[in-house]
């Protein structure tokens, strides 16, 4: 009996987690399809379907106005949005499996403070767009490094705890080395548009900086799919993992290496966009449980899901382009606010 309640209880279980992956799955669709006709120049959906189509066929046509604004601007711009809001939310799952905590974010070890310094001090010195994204870049990626060779000098027992603070420090630092290039900045060029930037935004975004930026993502993303019992058997603690045959100390570094990939890739393209990787993994742990082989496809399509629309908002709620990081503030604190309220200690 006791075997057949549980048989029971693991087909509904599961016949929910693949319902929610295919409604999310629909909800994308949908979304895309809306956002690619609303905007200043409205378009219906017979004109993206002919437009598509010429395009598919080469009939021409794409050359018009409405070719222009489907895929030069609002196609780069949907499928942006879709890439930095499922890597974020995926990265934003693999660290709070890996420190065991539902409140951590892809930025717990530094990296958007260090891609943050990388594309400030592009703008500074007046690079060219490509340049300040791999400067951006190589920014998150240093102070990620520069985060774990000063755990690894610390040498404290506790691994997590030293990372965390280590991230902390360093976070710190390029925070105020950030804000000095700011007071040095020219305030009528180069300080708009770094604070333009700082505050996340996709309206620049283009075809080629998506294809710059995938590749990045896939290797991060691939390795914890690949990995994906690993890590959920990670994050029941050292111990356990230990216990299982599963040497806990490079598949962490591994874990982290992955997610701070993934993260310094799409800010460096899309600036500093915070809360995504905080609150969509939350979200998806609620809807399908802490087990990290559903937990991680459900989270990615939860955060492309919410930054599309979020992004969709920001440039058609006001005349003038609302930035990302505002936004996503906006929902995002009063959803933190309720969890502290919430008093919820470990996994929910």
């Amino acid at each position: 009996m006791g075997a057949g309640c549980g048989t029971l209880v693991a087909v509904v279980s599961n016949r929910r987690r693949n319902v929610t992956a295919i409604t999310l799955a629909g909800l994308i669709v949908l979304l895309a399809g809306a956002a690619l006709m609303i905007g200043p120049y409205p378009l219906s959906l017979g004109d993206a379907v002919s437009l598509t189509w010429s395009r598919l066929t080469g009939q021409g046509g794409v050359e018009t106005a409405a070719g222009q604004v489907l895929f030069s601007i609002r196609l780069p711009r949907v499928l942006a949005a879709l890439l930095v809001g499922g890597a974020l939310a995926a990265a934003g799952a693999c660290y709070q499996s890996l420190f065991r905590n539902p409140l951590v974010s892809p930025d717990i070890l530094g990296v958007s403070a260090g891609a943050g310094l990388g594309a400030v001090l592009g703008i500074f010195l007046s690079l060219p767009v490509a340049a300040i994204q791999l400067s951006a870049f190589v920014g998150g990626l240093v102070a990620v490094g520069a985060v774990g060779l000063v755990a690894s000098a610390v040498r404290g027992r506790d691994t997590v705890l030293v990372l965390v603070l280590a991230g902390v420090v360093i976070g710190a630092l390029a925070g105020a080395m950030t804000s000095l290039l700011k007071v040095m900045a020219d305030p009528y060029d180069q300080l708009p548009a770094i604070t333009f930037w700082l505050l996340g935004s996709l309206a620049a975004v283009q075809a080629g900086d998506v294809l710059a930026v995938l590749p990045a993502v896939l290797v991060g993303l691939v390795p914890m799919i690949l990995l994906r019992w690993r890590i959920h058997v990670l994050a029941l603690g050292d111990e356990e993992a230990k216990s299982l045959g599963i040497d806990a100390g490079p598949l962490r570094i591994g874990v982290i290496v992955c997610a701070t990939l993934m993260t310094a890739s799409v800010v460096s393209i899309a600036g500093v966009i915070g809360w995504v990787g905080l609150v969509m993994p939350h979200i998806a742990r609620m809807l399908v449980g802490p087990a990290f082989g559903i937990l991680l496809p459900v989270a990615t399509l939860l955060g492309a899901v919410y930054l599309l629309a979020t992004d969709t908002l920001a440039r058609t709620l006001t005349a003038t382009e609302i930035p990302l990081g505002i936004l996503t503030a906006v929902i995002g604190a009063p959803f933190f606010l309720w969890l502290l309220w919430r008093g919820r200690r470990g996994w929910a």
